[in-house]
């Protein structure tokens, strides 16, 4: 398992709108495996690999989306501490006391993020029990007043925390949804130099987090017959959770992803998928979300609509900078992923 792929797209920054340094990884990895690989005007990265010979062929289109939550500098004091506005979705308990990169036009700082006001022995208990929103967190790079020299309105925070691999999971940052980009990428070297009868297009989406934007308006360009959303979903197979709402169980397969609240997946492509799986050999857990999306629900709805379903992999602790991912459920979505493409 290429974990080295998965270890550089989750340590490279790239927030909605600021997904460059990612896609340029990936448009390097992905030298040579599609026939044509092109940006579209959202900044998404269109890679698209022919059918074999034939008209009309059944466009299946994959959405992985690039993007990882992180902030933007919203205002540098003269004093040099940043504040920031979010970019996706943070439970502002994750947020204290974190070790950030500033990415400015003139490098990248390395900074820590804490909330504004007094610190733990000169604060009341019941200033103590306060959670700040996101906005209310700031930024000190170290440099007092020549930050404002350095940092300017509009760039890029992400958390900065390493890649690690620990027992059979792997821990990072942004795993929502590098795991998708990996996937994307892993999923067409699977399938070598073979054809399939259908046109397959991977799309590496821009600004999912900030409501599934890229994919939008790239599946108006693709108009694909069949949108497969690859993403994250919980795993809250953890204490404290009630089993029915744990979404996945951690070492149990991929997801298949059924509902959420932006789409309800094609039952056909569900019994496609499971039958597939079944055949192969390759664990899967039926998912279900009450709240959130995710790009397949783009594609299912772009023109005059596609066919859809979801591949995800369980994920702890979401969209905090402890993502943990069990490798054999990656490896599973993976294959059901190469297995799906290599029969169309």
């Amino acid at each position: 398992m290429n974990l080295a792929l998965l270890k550089a797209l989750c340590e490279t920054p790239g927030i909605p709108g600021h997904e460059d340094r990612v896609r340029d990884l990936i448009a390097s990895e992905a030298d040579g495996l599609f026939d044509e690989v092109s940006t579209d005007p959202m900044g998404s990265l269109l890679c698209r690999r022919d059918a074999k010979k034939g008209k009309n062929p059944t466009r299946i289109m994959l959405l992985c989306h690039m993007d990882e939550i992180g902030f933007m500098v919203s205002h540098v004091t003269d004093k040099g501490f940043i504040h920031v506005l979010p970019s996706g979705g943070f439970d502002p308990r994750h947020l204290f006391s974190r070790r950030v990169l500033v990415c400015a036009g003139e490098g990248d700082f390395k900074g820590v993020m804490n909330p504004a006001g007094p610190g733990v022995h000169i604060s009341s208990p019941e200033d103590r029990k306060k959670v700040p929103e996101p906005h209310e967190f700031i930024v000190d790079i170290g440099m007092g007043a020549k930050a404002a020299d350095v940092v300017k309105v509009g760039d890029m925070v992400v958390m900065d925390e390493p890649f690690i691999e620990i027992g059979d999971k792997v821990v990072s940052k942004a795993l929502d949804n590098r795991v998708a980009c990996w996937l994307g990428i892993e999923a067409i070297r699977g399938l070598g130099k073979a054809k399939t009868e259908a046109e397959i297009h991977v799309v590496f989406t821009s600004q999912e987090e900030v409501g599934l934007r890229g994919a939008r308006t790239s599946s108006f360009a693709i108009r694909p017959d069949i949108g497969i959303g690859v993403d994250t979903t919980l795993a809250c197979d953890t204490p404290g959770v009630p089993e029915q709402d744990r979404t996945t169980e951690q070492g149990k397969g991929f997801g298949l992803h059924v509902r959420d609240s932006s789409f309800i997946a094609d039952r056909g492509l569900v019994a496609d998928f499971e039958k597939l799986a079944m055949e192969k050999k390759i664990p899967f857990q039926r998912t279900m979300l009450r709240a959130g999306g995710q790009d397949g629900a783009a594609a299912q709805q772009a023109a005059a609509g596609a066919r859809a379903i979801g591949i995800v992999v369980g994920t702890r602790y979401i969209h905090t900078v402890t993502e943990m991912i069990h490798k054999t459920d990656l490896a599973a979505a993976r294959d059901i992923l190469v297995a799906y493409l290599k029969a169309s």
